[in-house]
């Protein structure tokens, strides 16, 4: 996900309403502000911005992990151990981690 400047704005003042106005190439043309608050300068919100990418990057492996996660019959695994002595889902999970480690 890239972070946006209408996110950051949100991020910001989330009950202000405002409209943004977008070029032909996806670039942010003009906001209009249609709230009393007042507005954050531009670099208020590019600050806003590089804050809002850098925690959802940080939380990437947190991302990769839920997705090998849901891959897993989990409730099979654990049942399976149970029955059999066996470690597969405690094995699964921390091949996991391993591979997405946490920063």
């Amino acid at each position: 996900m890239i972070v946006s400047f209408c996110d950051a704005l949100s991020s910001l003042v989330p009950e202000a309403s405002f409209a943004a106005f977008y070029n032909d190439d996806d670039s942010l043309n003009r906001v209009i502000w249609e709230t009393e608050t007042a507005q954050p300068t531009d670099a208020e919100v590019n600050a806003e911005v590089i804050r809002l990418q850098a925690a959802y990057d940080a939380l990437e492996y947190s991302r990769l992990r839920k997705a090998k996660y849901d891959l897993l019959n989990q409730d099979e695994m654990r049942y399976d151990d149970v029955k059999n002595s066996t470690t597969t889902w405690v094995d699964a999970i921390d091949a996991i981690k391993v591979a997405h480690p946490k920063p």
